[in-house]
């Protein structure tokens, strides 16, 4: 049977997202416990109960469609996670982990965000209007974690910026310069 439709996709995208939530309850422990800020770890596990509150949200639309939500990998959050696991794996300075943290958490917020949109907006098209307020909703809360990840950067971006000067300027010290080398053609 060919998926064609308006609702087809729309459900497609439904078990997507579905799966993204249920790969990103299991991950958002492991950043919350990397994490040094106390406010940065605090956000993250804030964020893990509403992810369970948006599992919970998309398995009422589900219902409300007659549709079972599994069937779909969500292949853009693996690749997301994976990348924000390998961030996790580097042997980063704690405030320099707190900025990578970060940077792999809003990845995953703006797909997030962009999934959402469109799902949104196809139920308000195909009158899904239950399912338009749910999805919402979620999507206001993305947002908003999103903008609390922002704020939260300006002050960690700003301590492993310093920590890595600081560093930088030790190293400096212990290592002597390299001579430059000569510029000219042919040397």
């Amino acid at each position: 049977m060919e998926n064609n439709t308006l609702r087809d996709l729309y459900v497609d995208q439904l078990r997507d997202l579905y799966d993204a939530e249920n790969r990103l309850v299991k991950a958002l422990p492991k950043m919350a416990k990397n994490a040094d800020s106390e406010e940065l770890r605090d956000a993250i596990e804030e964020h893990l109960e509403q992810t369970r509150g948006h599992v919970d949200r998309l398995k009422q639309i589900f219902t409300s469609l007659g549709e079972k939500p599994s069937g779909k990998k969500c292949v853009g959050m693996v690749g997301i996670l994976d990348e924000g696991e390998e961030i996790l794996d580097e042997d980063y300075e704690e405030s320099v982990m707190d900025a990578a943290i970060i940077s792999a958490a809003q990845r995953v917020e703006h797909y997030e965000i962009a999934a959402y949109g469109c799902a949104q907006a196809w139920s308000e098209i195909l009158g899904e209007t239950e399912a338009s307020s749910l999805l919402e909703k979620t999507l206001d809360e993305e947002k908003l974690t999103d903008q609390k990840l922002t704020e939260l950067a300006e002050d960690i971006n700003t301590r492993a910026h310093e920590v890595s000067a600081e560093t930088g300027e030790e190293e400096e010290e212990e290592a002597p310069r390299p001579k430059a080398r000569s510029a000219k053609a042919g040397s």
